[in-house]
C-alpha cells in the first residue's frame, strides 16, 4: 500500500509538470507554424495527452482484459468533460469560439453517437477500428488546411509580431523550433511517465480493494490515464490559453474514440458487454450533449457551468459506487 501511495505521488508531480512544458511548447509552435492555439490543442496537445489511454487500451486487449480496456476509453471521455473540463472553468472561464461551436465540438458528438451504434452487435471489429482511424485522420487534416486557409492579412501580422515576442526568434527560427519541440517532448515524456506511475499505483490499490475490470477500467484507469488533459488543460487555464484548454478536451475526446478505440479494435476486436451498451455508452453521450447547452449561452464555459459539469460527473461516480 505504501509503495502504491509513492507511485500516485511521483505521478501526480511528474503529471504537472509535464503540462507546464507542453502548453508552453505546444504554444509557440501554434505561433511558428501561423496555426491557431486551438488547432494545435487538437492535435499535438490532445494527442500527446492521450498516449497514456492508448498504451493502457491497447496492452489490456492484447491480454484479452477488454472490459478494462473499452472502459478506459468510455471512462476518460466522461472524465474529460465531467471533471476536466469543469476544473478549468472554475480555474479560469473560457469564451468558446465560432470554430469550435461550428465544427469540432459537433464532430465530437457525431462520433460519439457512431460509437454507440457501433457497439450494438456487441463488437467493434478490425473494419470498423480501421474506419474510425481513418476518419480521425482526414479530420485532423482537414481542420489543419481550414485553420492555414482562414488565417487573414492582419491576422498574419499580428502573428509575426507574437512569434517574435513569444517564440523567441530573435535568434533564428531554427533554435526557436529546436527549442520548443524539446519542450514539447519533455512535456509529453512527463506526462506519459506519470499516467504510468499513477495508474500503477491505482491499479494495486484496487486490486487490494477487490473492484471488477469494468469498474476498475471506468474509473482508476480512465481517471489516471486522463490525469495529463487534466494537468494540461488546468494549466492552460491558468495561463489564460483557453483555446487548447478547451480544445485538449475535444480533441483528448475525438482521439479516445477514433484514435485510441479504432487503433484497439484493428488489431484486437473488441468485445462490448451489455453493461457498456446499455449504461455506459448512454452516460457517454449524454455528457457529449450536456456541452451543448452549456457552451451555447453567452458562448463561454463559465463557473457555474463548471460547476454543473463537476456536479453531473460526481452523481455519475455515485452511481457507479452504488452499483457495484
Amino acid at each position: 500500500m505504501l509503495l502504491a501511495s509513492a507511485q500516485l505521488l511521483l505521478g501526480l508531480i511528474l503529471l504537472l509538470g509535464g503540462g507546464h512544458y507542453l502548453v508552453r511548447g505546444a504554444t509557440r509552435i501554434a505561433l511558428l507554424t501561423r496555426v491557431s492555439t486551438a488547432v494545435v490543442g487538437l492535435t499535438v496537445v490532445a494527442m500527446g495527452t492521450s498516449l497514456p489511454e492508448l498504451a493502457v487500451s491497447m496492452g489490456a486487449a492484447a491480454r484479452g482484459s477488454t472490459d478494462l480496456a473499452y472502459g478506459n476509453i468510455v471512462g476518460s471521455t466522461i472524465f474529460n468533460i465531467g471533471m476536466i473540463l469543469g476544473v478549468s472553468a472554475l480555474i479560469s472561464p473560457m469564451v468558446v469560439k465560432h470554430q469550435t461551436f461550428r465544427l469540432e465540438y459537433p464532430f465530437m458528438f457525431i462520433v460519439a453517437g457512431v460509437v454507440l451504434l457501433l457497439c450494438r452487435d456487441s463488437m467493434i471489429d478490425r473494419l470498423e477500428g480501421t474506419f474510425l482511424v481513418i476518419a480521425l485522420i482526414l479530420f485532423t487534416i482537414f481542420v489543419v488546411h481550414l485553420a492555414q486557409r482562414e488565417i487573414d492579412v492582419d491576422e498574419a501580422l499580428a502573428l509575426d509580431q507574437e512569434v517574435q515576442k513569444a517564440a523567441h526568434t530573435r535568434n533564428g527560427v531554427g533554435r526557436a523550433w529546436g527549442v520548443n519541440v524539446l519542450l514539447v517532448a519533455v512535456g509529453i515524456g512527463a506526462l506519459i511517465g506519470g499516467a504510468d506511475q499513477v495508474v500503477a499505483g491505482a491499479v494495486k490499490i484496487a486490486i487490494i480493494w477487490g473492484v471488477d475490470e469494468r469498474m476498475i477500467g471506468l474509473t482508476i484507469v480512465a481517471m489516471g490515464t486522463s490525469l495529463p488533459e487534466l494537468a494540461t488543460s488546468a494549466v492552460a487555464a491558468k495561463q489564460r490559453e483557453h483555446e487548447i484548454a478547451l480544445s485538449n478536451v475535444i480533441g483528448s475526446n475525438l482521439f479516445n474514440l477514433l484514435g485510441v478505440l479504432g487503433a484497439t479494435a484493428a488489431v484486437f476486436p473488441v468485445p462490448i458487454n451489455e453493461a457498456a451498451k446499455s449504461i455506459d455508452n448512454w452516460v457517454m453521450l449524454g455528457f457529449c450533449g450536456a456541452m451543448f447547452p452549456l457552451m451555447w449561452f453567452g458562448r463561454r464555459v463559465g463557473r457555474w457551468q463548471g460547476l454543473v459539469l463537476l456536479a453531473g460527473f460526481a452523481v455519475y461516480l455515485g452511481y457507479l459506487v452504488l452499483a457495484r
